[in-house]
């Protein structure tokens, strides 16, 4: 089954801003310094790895809709229009661990973040968002999270994240 010609343009743009991105992150990594670190690999190495999934995945869409447009695609999911309400919840978590992680330090921004963008994924399903219990239980589940996450990155790989305390475990 082959697209129409709208629609094979159409997926054609995703492929050339896939293919883009990589492109813009294959930039940026040419900035990053390549002195081997732990194990032989540098810090530009997993940015490298990324750009050429994108660059790689980004002509491997441009060619299919080249070819007759993305085949077997089901149809879209979801509702007519995008809940709006919802992606502000999700949004807001995005910012507020953005704005307080070198306030309230990586495990609570991130637990932050995690109650309010469940809240927001839970309201674009129609599901129930439990109220206050419920955005406690998932600020502790966003904690219960977040801390092994930080611990793992600031005790075991020694990578700096901001903290709450001075102390080093939260």
């Amino acid at each position: 089954m082959s697209a129409t010609p709208p629609a094979r343009r159409q997926q054609a743009l995703i492929g050339a801003g896939t293919l883009l991105v990589g492109l813009l992150i294959a930039a940026g990594a040419v900035a990053i310094p390549s002195a081997a670190g732990y194990a032989g690999v540098g810090p530009n190495f997993l940015p490298w790895v990324v750009a050429a999934a994108l660059v790689a995945c980004g002509l491997w869409l441009i060619a299919h809709a080249w070819r007759g447009g993305w085949r077997d695609m089901e149809p879209p999911s979801g509702g007519a229009q995008g809940d709006w309400r919802a992606l502000a919840w999700v949004a807001a978590g995005i910012v507020v661990n953005a704005a307080l992680i070198n306030v309230i330090g990586f495990v609570l921004s991130c637990a932050l973040c995690f109650m309010l963008a469940v809240r927001g994924l839970r309201m674009a399903e129609g599901k129930a968002h439990g109220g206050r219990r419920g955005l406690v239980l998932d600020f502790v589940t966003g904690v219960l999270i977040a801390a092994p996450a930080f611990w793992l990155f600031t005790k075991l790989l020694a990578i700096n994240l901001p903290g709450l305390t001075h102390s080093g475990w939260i």
